[in-house]
């Protein structure tokens, strides 16, 4: 399915661990932009659903157009609802954009076949399998159970120590 919230775990995790150099919304964007392919090759009933989106080159231009449109769209949104944040900086942005992005092929690159994320370079995907699909999800989300906590606790000690 595309657009999968399983996403998000590691990105909670991720989020704890880069406080205000990591934008979450830019990582939850490129979440979304990198499944655009999946979602158009379901509606058109395509055998190969992660073709070269779901690469290391594809994952490199993504998360520069998620970045490059995630900082301004993030920081529009955050004003709109009057959700106090420090300024959302390029490096938060390209850090979330590309985290994501490429979190998004190895994760992927676990469970989905028609992959082949090391595209050019090598054909097939080495890495299907890894691990299984339950345990990937059950790490996922433990990422974002544990990340999601710590990142509120560090956005609480950011904003105490800067107001």
């Amino acid at each position: 399915m595309p657009f999968t919230p399983i996403h998000l775990g590691p990105g909670l995790a991720f989020k704890a661990l880069g406080g205000r150099h990591f934008s979450f919304m830019v990582f939850g964007g490129a979440q979304v932009l990198m499944d655009l392919e999946p979602l158009i090759g379901i509606l058109q009933d395509r055998d190969v659903l992660h073709g070269v989106t779901h690469t290391g080159l594809g994952a490199l231009v993504i998360g520069s157009v998620a970045a490059v449109i995630g900082k301004p769209i993030s920081t529009m949104v955050l004003r709109w609802r009057k959700i106090a944040h420090p300024p959302l900086t390029w490096l938060a942005a390209m850090t979330g954009a590309y985290v994501g992005t490429f979190s998004h092929v190895l994760l992927d690159a676990i469970m989905h076949a028609d992959m082949a994320p090391a595209w050019p370079l090598l054909r097939g995907n080495p890495m299907l399998d890894l691990i299984g699909i339950d345990p990937l999800h059950l790490a996922c989300l433990v990422a974002g159970v544990v990340g999601l906590p710590m990142a509120l606790m560090r956005a609480k000690a950011q904003a105490r120590s800067s107001g």
